[in-house]
C-alpha cells in the first residue's frame, strides 16, 4: 500500500505547484462513486502519481530509486530522517509499478498518465468486482 497522505501534504512537498493536487482534482475524486476506502486509495496513487511526475521533470521514465532518495533529501521536513526517505523510496517505487499496470493497457508510460485515467480505472476495477460472474 502506498504511504499516508501525509506525506504528501505541504509539509513534504517542495514544488507544491506542481506536485499537490489542486482542490478541483480533489474534487474529481471525491464525486467519484467509488466508496471511501477506494477513494483514498485512488487519492494516494493520484499523489504519487504527481510526486513522480514531479521527481522525474517532464520525463516519461520512471525515476530510479536513487532519483527519488535525492528528491526526498531535498524536503526540509524529512532531511536526515534516513529510514522515512527509504519507506518514502519504496513507496514511490511500488506506486509506480502499479502506475505502469494502468499504463500498459493504454499504450502510454505511466508518467503519462493523468488524474481522469486513474479514475476511470479505478472505476473499472470497481465495476469488475461488482459484476457477476458469467455463467
Amino acid at each position: 500500500m502506498l504511504a499516508t497522505p501525509a506525506v504528501f501534504g505541504s509539509v513534504l512537498l517542495a514544488s507544491r505547484s506542481e506536485a499537490v493536487l489542486a482542490p478541483h482534482e480533489l474534487e474529481r475524486l471525491e464525486r467519484t462513486l467509488l466508496p471511501a476506502l477506494e477513494r483514498h486509495h485512488l487519492r494516494l496513487l493520484a499523489h504519487a502519481l504527481r510526486t513522480l511526475q514531479t521527481i522525474a521533470g517532464g520525463a516519461s521514465d520512471r525515476p530510479s530509486a536513487e532519483a527519488i532518495s535525492t528528491w526526498a533529501s531535498q524536503q526540509p521536513a524529512i532531511n536526515g530522517d534516513t529510514a522515512f526517505m527509504t519507506a518514502f523510496t519504496n513507496q514511490m517505487l511500488a506506486a509506480a509499478i502499479q502506475l505502469e499496470a494502468i499504463a500498459a493497457p493504454l499504450s502510454r508510460p505511466a508518467l503519462a498518465l493523468d488524474l481522469d485515467d486513474l479514475v476511470v480505472w479505478a472505476e473499472q476495477q470497481a465495476q469488475r468486482r461488482l459484476s457477476p460472474p458469467p455463467n
